[in-house]
């Protein structure tokens, strides 16, 4: 067993299935993502069928299967955002990086995720890229924060 497991799932009951959520979480945190043998190790540890754990994982679009790019960038797509126009600059954003949302490139150098509601709404539209925010987005700002990212991950 990775240690990393051992440790997350040491904290948590043996058996309890009321740790799934929590568990998955932690061990996301720690590993970026989940893979077939995380949920393999979890189902053991729980006695829970590996399907259920991998149905309740896809159900929530917090949980990973596949890891992100060096750069991850994040676009609000809330009512706010997409009334300020959030679905042009993801359109703009997947043709300067040649991605769709919810792809990583194949270098991985980026990814590109469609968030719900980062509940920034006055300052839509929003765009994170791994930890830094940028407000008030226009087509011109995220040419500008594109080359800036193409530039460091040369």
């Amino acid at each position: 067993m990775d240690e990393i497991i051992g440790i997350v799932l040491s904290r948590y009951p043996a058996g309890k299935k009321e740790g799934l959520l929590p568990i998955l979480q932690e061990i996301q945190e720690e590993k970026g993502f989940l893979t077939g043998e995380i949920l393999n190790e979890v189902s053991a540890y729980l006695d829970i069928p590996v399907n259920k754990i991998y149905g309740v994982a896809a159900f929530y679009d917090q949980f990973r299967f596949k890891p992100h790019g060096r750069f991850h960038i994040q676009l609000c797509n809330g009512t706010s955002c997409y009334l300020h126009g959030s679905f042009p600059l993801l359109r703009d954003l997947e043709k300067q990086l040649k991605i769709k949302a919810g792809s990583t490139s194949r270098d991985g150098k980026f990814s590109i995720e469609i968030i719900p509601c980062m509940g920034a709404c006055e300052q839509s539209p929003v765009i994170k890229v791994n930890d830094t925010s940028y407000n008030k987005v226009t087509q011109e700002d995220l040419r500008k924060i594109i080359r800036t990212i193409k530039d460091k991950s040369e």
